[in-house]
């Protein structure tokens, strides 16, 4: 994730201020150009000076509380009732926040599901702090069918009373209702917080009655934040502050406060004007081809379904404010309801069967792949599930048919190495080293998806994986990817949590829109498919390569982060940026962030490079743009258009 760079990264660390891999800057230095990079607030989302005071936490409690009633999702999965007393929703969401809001990379998960109806009142609202590992949703068929008066937040991490930041606020996920922002008091009163950065999603969330703010300005600084997503949602003003990089995707806006690096608006009605560098704003009016997530429903009647949206070519604005939003609804029934401790061979059978797949709350520990073989074949996490590789397995594989949906699944690399933590097609000979061809069963009109996918190579425990995810399938949808090598958390270090590249493309006709990798030892991005489509991409160069000698090939020093195979025709790209942070040995060169061949089908938009602290990075892309080094830490070098 991005770090706020330190000034002099040769001085130690003060005591609290180490985190992500990375040294952070407790001075101003690196907020007035994170505020001057792109304007300044409108008047109604101008935020009221910071207080000192540290976040608001929920009381300490060792563990959640029972479930009021039963549902069929298992004990980590609550589920609310408009009837419940707001102060029996309180106490509960308040208890599993507890736990969460510092347990990073803990095994617990939780879901907190909300039937429709209304909760809390403008005199006792409801006030719901979202940690990690938590999934916050209505279950309604339209986002105004759940209405919260009151927050549902996401404040920084307080490391000191002085320290408090969002950078590693990942892994958590709101959506499906609305927020009527009113309640607590003083800064926290003045809009709906969600300071979180990479993994943390929001889709189909209305905000009414209030700002939407991306930062925690009402803690002690430095308030950074990393940058994340949001699709299919309506709001009013939208405080950006320090968020890095951001990608708003098929929404309604009611304004944008300012930039910073990069932030990208992509069929968003409301979003400021196409103006890279300068703020750095980059805007399309319409989403090439977008599909939303799979979302879990309950009706009048006590029936619970899972609603697939439908594909949208050329999309823009929300799926839902002018009327139902199109696709199909699947019973319950037609779902296989797995919990941890299933084995692999029951869920095979289930999937063989033709069922589709709901993974309940947990840490699922796979030894040999769960085999998705049936078109149009759902399948939907809750509570940030999260698939563990065992003895080197593919965790999740997909064969080569049209319309699978997985979403919402976290994918952990083991202690033996896999080649690869989910793969969509058939596997290639040497691991994705070339193009496919063998994709004759997919569909352009309706495209394998992947939303909101996250793998993690080391950070909750020692990973290691060649290849997180290798898409060998034709006309497949990537639709909010993660896939981090981890820089920080267990297990970490060049020779401990091993992970060759993150994403490789193989397919032709893939879209990634909001497409997050980080930290891989060779290209981080292999794109060898025709007619790729990304926007949004935010990438940094591993921190811990130990020398030159370790991180370099073909005479090129260090390795892209988003590599276009050369003998690719056809390939665009909107709002990319890649970082530089070596910080085992700052002397490092990367002779660029973006490489590409040169043809006129080759086509790059509103890309830069950011010195974060240590090392030096050539060229933006191939030769071309200025370093980024240690001489203008934060400072970035942009290139408009290439190609």
């Amino acid at each position: 994730m991005p770090l706020a760079p330190c000034p002099d990264p040769s001085r130690p660390s003060p005591a609290g201020r180490r985190h992500s891999g990375g040294l952070v800057a407790a001075g101003a230095a690196l907020l007035i150009g994170l505020f001057a990079a792109g304007g300044t607030a409108p008047a109604q989302a101008s935020p009221p000076a910071p207080s000192a005071a540290p976040a608001q936490q929920a009381p300490a409690s060792p563990q959640a509380p029972p479930q009021p009633a039963q549902n069929p999702f298992g004990s980590n999965v609550y589920v609310f009732d408009p009837g419940m007393p707001v102060a029996q929703i309180q106490a509960t969401v308040d208890s599993i926040a507890a736990q969460q809001v510092d347990d990073e990379m803990g095994t617990k998960r939780y879901s907190l599901l909300f039937k429709p109806g209304t909760y809390g009142t403008p005199e006792e609202p409801l006030i719901v702090q979202v940690g990690y590992s938590t999934e916050v949703a209505g279950l309604g068929a339209s986002p105004t069918d759940v209405t919260i008066n009151g927050h549902v937040d996401v404040y920084n991490r307080c490391l000191t009373a002085e320290n408090c930041i969002a950078l590693n606020n990942f892994w958590r996920s709101l959506s499906n209702l609305t927020i009527n922002v009113t309640g607590l008091e003083g800064c926290r009163s003045s809009a709906n917080f969600w300071a979180a950065s990479q993994a943390s999603p929001m889709r189909r969330v209305n905000i009414t009655g209030g700002n939407l703010s991306l930062m925690d300005y009402c803690t002690a600084g430095p308030q950074y934040a990393s940058g994340g997503f949001i699709a299919d949602s309506k709001t009013g003003a939208i405080i950006n502050g320090s968020q890095q990089q951001y990608l708003v995707r098929d929404s309604s806006i009611g304004s944008w406060s300012n930039g910073v690096w990069n932030q990208v608006f992509s069929g968003v009605n409301g979003a400021p004007g196409d103006s890279f560098p300068n703020p750095p704003y980059t805007t399309l009016a319409n989403t090439p081809i977008s599909r939303e997530k799979p979302y879990l429903t309950l009706d009048a009647g006590g029936q619970y379904s899972v609603f697939v949206p439908a594909v949208r070519q050329n999309s823009a604005a929300t799926t839902w404010e002018n009327g139902p939003t199109a696709g199909r609804s699947i019973p319950l029934d037609d779902f296989y309801i797995a919990k941890p401790g299933d084995s692999v061979q029951t869920i095979n059978s289930q999937l063989a069967r033709g069922k589709n797949l709901l993974l309940t709350p947990g840490v699922y520990d796979v030894d040999r792949s769960i085999e998705v073989k049936r078109a149009n074949t759902v399948v939907l996490g809750l509570g940030m599930a999260t698939l563990t590789a065992v003895n080197g397995s593919v965790p999740l594989t997909v064969a080569e048919v049209p319309g699978v949906d997985i979403a919402a699944v976290t994918v952990d690399a083991g202690e033996v190495n896999s080649p690869a933590l989910m793969r969509l097609g058939k596997a290639l000979p040497g691991a994705g080293s070339g193009p496919a061809n063998s994709a004759v069963h997919s569909d352009p009109a309706n495209p394998t998806t992947l939303h909101d996918v996250f793998f993690r190579v080391g950070g909750p425990h020692v990973g290691k994986a060649s290849v997180s995810l290798e898409v060998n399938s034709d006309n497949v949808l990537l639709d909010h990817i993660w896939a981090w090598r981890a820089d920080h958390g267990n297990g970490v270090g060049w020779t401990t949590n091993t992970g060759r590249n993150g994403v490789i493309v193989n397919g032709n006709n893939v879209t990634a829109t909001g497409l997050f990798v980080e930290h891989y030892q060779e290209y981080n991005v292999i794109w060898n498919g025709e007619n790729g489509k990304t926007v949004f991409f935010q990438n940094e160069l591993p921190y811990d390569a130990p020398n030159q000698a370790a991180w370099q090939h073909d005479g090129i020093l260090g390795w892209a982060g988003y590599k276009v195979a050369d003998s690719v025709k056809t390939h665009e790209l909107w709002g990319g940026g890649s970082y530089v942070y070596n910080n085992v040995d700052p002397t490092i060169h990367a002779t660029r962030g973006f490489e590409v061949p040169v043809a006129p089908g080759v086509k790059l938009h509103s890309l830069l490079t950011v010195n974060l602290g240590a090392g030096t990075l050539d060229h933006v892309v191939n030769d071309t743009g200025a370093p980024v080094s240690t001489d203008a830490v934060g400072v970035p070098s942009y290139v408009a258009d290439f190609g």
